[in-house]
């Protein structure tokens, strides 16, 4: 049962706020669409179902991020959950799982006079920049149509464990970049906890659940430890979603999916689970450098170009390049190391390695060009920084 208490006189009107969110991605965890037995909640979905179809006949649009393609395949192929930790098996499982998972959602759908529509993509659908742009005209298409997308990331095909730190890693954070491609107003994370605990100890009491979220300290990501017993997320990955959805402009919540009609709560403005507030709104082409792409090489600079760029927003030029490392194409993302050996940006690359590693071995005088313009440069936090660092 999710927690409920009345608005204190420092907390914002979530009723006038939640009123004027038209464009929704709502993500809802393997625990919420599963049961015990790993199967289908048939219940629970139609009534999740129901109250999506609510909030659209408000004149609001839905896209719903589903989990529990993985759990639903294993239970349907009688797999241990142990044998998930083999790719291939954990591959098959979606395959099977998939199927599963669209076949109950259109059923729930389908009392409602809407229609699903399947939408699975890789990270490659995010990182590469004109598929990025192409998602989200069919995104767009498929809203203008009155369908309800349903989101999954295509584990059939994906690379699971790679040792190159995934854009998605879990449904939250790629519900996140969802609300960023298409500028929606609101995510809602639903699972099976009531929102962010001050104390996980204590339960679930009114009192223990932070009931809003203004920015994303230290202190905040403190509180959120451990990890769902059958996602891949946790609280710290919702608080990543948050990030993500908050530099978008979007506003966050998180709350129990297991609590009957818990939408209806949400978006009536009861004070139930966890709100973050907007934060400052980072531009498109930034936010798609610093959430939905994932470096294809790096290159070195010397102290005065990281000066220029860092103290006078000038483009990376070539003459300020003492260095390479990996393969990469024009047009892909590369991280810029200063002359401390600190990744200090992302960016877009003018050329490739072999024409840079070209300009730079020449003998006819000072190399000239740009590699990274500015408008396509992003300067990451402390924090980014230091996640970069470990790529």
């Amino acid at each position: 049962m999710a927690s409920t208490r009345k608005p204190t006189s420092e907390e914002p009107d979530r009723s006038e706020l939640l009123r004027n969110a038209r464009r929704i991605v709502i993500k809802i965890g393997t625990g919420v669409v599963c049961g015990a037995d790993d199967q289908f909640d048939q219940q629970r979905v139609c009534g999740l179902a129901s109250d999506i179809a609510r909030l659209i006949s408000e004149g609001r649009q839905v896209v719903l991020v589903s989990s529990g393609a993985v759990s639903l395949g294993a239970a349907e192929l009688q797999m241990h959950r142990s044998r998930l930790r083999d790719a291939g098996i954990t591959r098959a499982c979606a395959a099977v799982g998939q199927y599963k998972l669209m076949e109950a959602w259109a059923d729930a759908f389908q009392p409602h006079s809407l229609t699903a529509a399947q939408v699975l993509v890789t990270e490659d659908d995010f990182t590469d920049l004109n598929r990025y742009k192409i998602l989200r005209q069919t995104f767009e298409k498929l809203l203008k149509l009155g369908t309800v997308p349903v989101v999954n990331e295509n584990d059939t095909v994906t690379n699971i464990w790679t040792e190159q730190p995934a854009v998605f890693r879990d449904n939250d954070r790629l519900a996140a970049l969802v609300l960023s491609k298409l500028d929606a107003d609101a995510l809602v994370l639903l699972s099976n906890v009531d929102g962010l605990l001050r104390d996980p100890s204590r339960g679930a009491q009114p009192e223990n659940v932070i009931s809003l979220i203004t920015s994303l300290s230290s202190s905040v990501r403190e509180v959120a430890r451990g990890k769902s017993s059958l996602g891949r997320g946790g609280m710290a990955a919702k608080l990543d979603a948050a990030e993500i959805a908050m530099h978008a402009g979007g506003m966050v919540l998180i709350a129990n999916g297991q609590t009957q009609g818990i939408l209806d709560k949400l978006f009536h403005g009861e004070i139930v689970g966890t709100l973050f507030l907007p934060g400052s709104r980072m531009a498109g082409k930034k936010r798609w450098l610093a959430f939905a792409t994932t470096e294809r090489g790096r290159v070195f600079i010397n102290a005065n170009a990281g000066k220029a760029l860092l103290q006078g927003h000038a483009s990376l030029l070539i003459s300020g390049v003492t260095g390479w490392k990996g393969e990469f194409s024009s047009g892909q993302v590369i991280s810029v190391v200063d002359a401390e050996g600190k990744v200090i940006g992302r960016g877009i690359a003018e050329c490739g390695s072999q024409e840079l590693s070209r300009m730079l071995s020449t003998q006819n005088g000072p190399v000239r060009g740009v590699l990274v313009r500015r408008e396509n440069f992003l300067i990451l936090t402390s924090r980014e920084q230091a996640h970069a660092g470990q790529d």
